[in-house]
């Protein structure tokens, strides 16, 4: 979740009606559309001989998810959030080395000796597509809005949540005054938008961003065309101030199929596929050793995670949704945590290719990775479990099931992604492991889980996250500033988890500038959530993915030691790719003209009308 993130994903700030995050798992899914590798589209109805009569270099990435927008007061998903850092710059980038902030936008920054001003140096050699100069106005006035539009911080709401006012003094000079000290400043993971692009937009609840092309942009790639549940498609900016990308073009092409887009890369339809997010044990067996074809697998940043419903809720105190009961007892929810096997979960579903979980942040983030000390680990251990269930009350019936308060045996529904065959794999475990103890289980596999995830009519679901360097954004997720303002209205939150200790750790490691100091407050943070039993981190996969080395010469992964090429925390895998030699041919193409990865073509859900059709997917999250 970043993306979630995964995306996240992002933050913590309540959103804007109608809109979910999945930079929070919160809200992916797959889209009903089945694309077949082979067949001539709108998009690329004759591929090689277009490519050929026109010389371009393109670079296809096979996705497994849909966009939920390109609208970046909006995007969530994985996808959506990957493309907008194409689109438009940040303030600051994260190195593709060890992720410390580099000169985004800004060249420079520097706060206050109370740390209540921030002053940023805006670079003057940044044009947007259409011509116009970028300038600190640019990024006053998308803060500005943020703050002002409740819309307008629907996904990235918490990062200004806390500013008391932003100015642009001069066109090269950003000023940021807050209410109190905030460590985020040089991880501010908020696309900067143009503003005399941007100020006729009248509701931005719903306007999308995906009727008029090319967006207007100032990232490494403009967004040239798109297509709802079938692609996204974008050119390089010639004039991108860090250089131009190496390939002229960059097509995310969507596959509800993953063993589809497999099969494309074999033909050489598409040059890069990662899975949803990753492929599987045995489609990157499949590939290993295959001529020209090179599979990257380095430690993930997102985790893999059951998450319980804790009794939705709204911040007006409203509560809604139709969660069992029974889950709002710590001893229940521990329980069902202890009757899970997590090494099996690696050993058998991810076939080794993860690290069993632990905390809430994955090791590769290891200033913040924390785990339980031997006394607070709850481990698999299921006769314990059982006692605890005793304990709570809910003990076995004459048939071994075990009885609620209402005097009917517990059976809770599981949602999970239909397009996951991680998920469905779990699920069965948890049907053997659960049942063991007396509990029934329904597993719930749609295309759709969004909807009933927001309106709280479920008892688990699968969740996951993309966690950013900076792990504000997953932290704010389960804030009880995130829950919807009104049943109606859709929040930040992840799971309606709201809890006061957790709360006030989150504002006092907000606050905290020592790295050192702020990096213990979020291990406690991790801890309290860990105790609560509302999110099982079962494991942290690995990054798989796979391109055609006769495709692409070269792509930098991040961290470049050993990490990931797709869904990075930065547009530096795709704007660092190099074409292979135009002279050879590759799989399925005639031509000797690199067919590229993502070049700009993701098929997405639901035909153009996203906004209403949003989907939660393992592969989205915030980033």
């Amino acid at each position: 979740m970043s993306p979630h993130d995964q995306h996240g994903t992002r933050r913590s700030q309540p959103r804007s009606p109608r809109h979910r995050t999945a930079r929070l798992v919160a809200a992916a899914g797959a889209v009903a559309l089945t694309v077949s590798a082979g067949l001539a589209t709108p998009l690329n109805p004759a591929p090689q001989r277009a490519q050929a009569a026109e010389g371009k270099k393109t670079l296809t990435v096979a996705v497994a998810q849909s966009v939920d927008s390109l609208s970046p007061f909006l995007a969530v998903r994985l996808l959506s959030t990957s493309i907008l850092r194409l689109t438009y710059e940040y303030l600051t980038d994260y190195d593709p080395g060890d992720a410390h902030p580099v000169p985004g936008l800004a060249t420079s920054w520097k706060p206050s000796a109370d740390k209540l001003t921030w002053t940023y140096t805006i670079r003057s050699d940044a044009k947007w597509s259409d011509g116009e100069k970028v300038t600190a106005q640019d990024a006053a006035w998308t803060f500005d809005k943020m703050m002002t539009d409740e819309a307008a911080a629907t996904a990235n709401g918490s990062f200004v949540a806390n500013f008391r006012t932003v100015s642009a003094p001069s066109p090269t000079q950003l000023v940021i005054r807050l209410k109190k000290p905030q460590a985020t400043m040089t991880a501010l993971d908020v696309p900067i938008v143009p503003e005399h692009i941007w100020k006729d937009v009248k509701d931005f609840s719903k306007f999308n961003n995906d009727k008029s092309f090319p967006i207007v942009g100032d990232g490494p790639f403009v967004l040239t065309d798109y297509k709802a549940d079938s692609y996204v498609r974008l050119k390089a900016n010639k004039d991108f101030w860090r250089g131009a990308p190496k390939f002229d073009e960059l097509v995310f092409k969507y596959y509800k199929d993953q063993d589809a887009a497999v099969a494309a890369l074999r033909k050489g339809e598409v040059s890069f596929v990662a899975g949803q997010p990753a492929l599987t044990p045995a489609q990157a067996a499949s590939l290993k050793g295959q001529k020209d074809i090179h599979v990257n697998e380095g430690p993930g940043r997102r985790f893999y995670a059951l998450a319980t419903n804790p009794g939705a809720k709204a911040r007006n105190g409203q509560k809604f949704g139709d969660g069992d009961p029974s889950l709002l007892d710590q001893r229940v929810r521990n329980a069902l945590f202890m009757a899970v096997d997590r090494k099996a979960v690696i050993d058998k579903v991810f076939q080794g290719h993860a690290v069993e979980g632990q905390g809430y942040i994955p090791p590769r983030f290891s200033t913040y990775f924390w785990k339980p000390s031997a006394s607070q680990d709850l481990s698999y251990d299921p006769a314990k479990a059982a006692q605890l269930l005793d304990q709570a009350g809910y003990k076995k019936n004459a048939d071994g099931k075990r009885v609620g308060k209402n005097g009917k045996p517990l059976n809770y529904r599981v949602l999970c992604h239909a397009t996951d065959p991680n998920d469905k794999a779990v699920g069965q475990y948890l049907k053997e492991w659960w049942g063991k103890l007396g509990i029934g289980m329904t597993l719930d596999c749609l295309d759709n889980v969004t909807d009933p995830w927001l309106a709280g009519k479920y008892d688990l679901a699968f969740d996951g996250w993309s966690v950013n360097p900076d792990p504000d954004f997953v932290l704010s997720i389960h804030t009880c500033g995130a829950l919807p303002a009104t049943p109606k209205d859709t929040g930040a939150t992840d799971n309606f988890i709201c809890d006061k200790t957790y709360d006030e750790l989150y504002a006092k490691q907000l606050a905290e500038y020592d790295s050192a100091k702020r990096a213990d407050i979020v291990k406690q943070m991790e801890s309290r959530l860990y105790d609560l039993g509302y999110m099982n981190v079962m494991a942290y996969p690995n990054a798989v993915e796979a391109y055609r080395t006769d495709q692409i010469k070269s792509i930098e992964t991040m961290p470049k030691s050993a990490g990931n090429i797709y869904g990075q925390d930065g547009y530096w895998s795709w704007w660092s790719a190099v074409p292979a030699d135009s002279g050879s041919s590759s799989g399925g193409s005639s031509t000797g003209v690199i067919v590229g990865v993502v070049a700009g073509v993701v098929v997405l859900a639901a035909a153009g009308v996203f906004f209403a059709m949003r989907r939660r997917t393992t592969a989205d999250d915030r980033e």
